[in-house]
């Protein structure tokens, strides 16, 4: 079973930093995607973190990932703009992406950036609280390889396609951040990685038969979250954000841990909403935060946990944070392989096994 250890976050980011630039990576990519990945893995979303750099240097190493692109705007209509990604990482051209939004939105009261030939970009959320935190209303959705069946389906046909949605308050913003499936890939993953159960109603066989194995479930299919509802979600983001950008839909859309030499081609798009016409932002802040209060001082249950609204999760983890993070020893363990392969110095807080 893997286990996991605390090591300093600045330590698993500087690491991070150097294996990407030994790959080809220029500092600022290299810079953006590791605070991405240690940030996931900060507030408690290992799923999201560096597990998933290993893959990230397989890619780059199979061709299928250009360290160095940083998007390339190819159609530009003011509030309308495709972006081009280059296969690029996907940090990366999702912050690109996010900037021009935001200060497009500024001139055109909203803006849309829809982004093709992307890659695997980490926690959507992360890139509409970068939106909220600008003041302004963030939705951000992608599309993934297939993973979900229809209803009553064994094969599977669109992805989990996350949809992140966030709006700004006098405090946090409240992100919303979920992908389709009952349960993320990454936490089945990791649950395969540990030799764990899986819980009932995330996945099936490929015979279509339910199970909480989490290797059967990799080799199968995911649910979908809330049945019809979820699977409904799954297909239209993949209608809007492949579609508008021009990019990978559906079965075009490659598995991140399949050929390492062949792209991803997933579909992004960045929505920013701008307050200020509409309504005056400091007005809208106040009301955002009354509601968000009022659902936290909800009465609770009889044993139940307190009452969290969206993001609040993240946001405690993140005022809890106490300068190291949890990662798994596999995961540790494949990083160090790929500093050895690419010349990189594993740092001393990282080197004791």
């Amino acid at each position: 079973m893997a286990a996991s250890n605390l090591y300093p976050a600045e330590s698993l980011k500087s690491f991070a930093i150097a294996l990407l630039k030994a790959a080809g990576a220029p500092l600022d990519n290299a810079t953006i995607v590791a605070d991405a990945l240690v940030e996931a893995d900060s507030e408690g979303l290992p799923s999201h973190g560096l597990l998933h750099l290993p893959m990230y240097l397989a890619r780059i190493a199979g061709g299928s990932v250009d360290p160095r692109a940083t998007g390339e705007i190819v159609v530009d209509q003011g509030a309308r703009l495709t972006i081009d990604a280059g296969n690029g990482l996907g940090q990366v051209t999702a912050e690109k992406a996010c900037d021009i939004a935001i200060a497009r939105a500024e001139t055109h009261g909203l803006a849309l950036a829809a982004v093709r030939k992307a890659f695997h970009f980490g926690a959507a959320g992360r890139f509409a609280r970068r939106i909220a935190r600008a003041g302004q209303i963030g939705i951000v959705m992608a599309n993934t390889r297939p993973m979900l069946p229809a209803l009553g389906g064994t094969e599977a046909v669109i992805g989990n396609n996350p949809l992140a949605i966030a709006v700004p308050t006098n405090d946090e913003p409240v992100v919303l951040d979920f992908a389709m499936s009952a349960g993320a890939l990454g936490k089945i993953r990791l649950a395969a990685n540990k030799g764990e159960p899986i819980p009932e109603g995330w996945a099936q066989t490929t015979d279509g038969l339910p199970t909480r194995d989490a290797l059967e479930a990799l080799k199968g299919t995911l649910l979908p979250a809330a049945g019809a509802k979820g699977f409904g979600l799954a297909l239209m983001i993949d209608l809007i954000a492949g579609g508008l950008s021009g990019g990978g839909m559906g079965e075009a859309v490659q598995p991140l841990y399949g050929d390492m030499a062949r792209p991803y081609d997933s579909a992004n798009l960045f929505l920013a909403i701008r307050i200020e016409g509409l309504r005056p932002p400091a007005e809208f802040a106040a009301a955002a935060s009354g509601l968000a209060g009022r659902v936290r001082a909800s009465r609770v249950a009889p044993g139940a946990a307190p009452v969290r609204i969206p993001g609040d999760r993240a946001a405690q983890a993140r005022s809890r944070f106490t300068g190291h993070c949890p990662l798994a020893r596999e995961t540790l363990e494949a990083l160090r392989s790929h500093a050895g392969r690419l010349g990189v110095a594993v740092p001393e807080a990282l080197a004791a096994t």
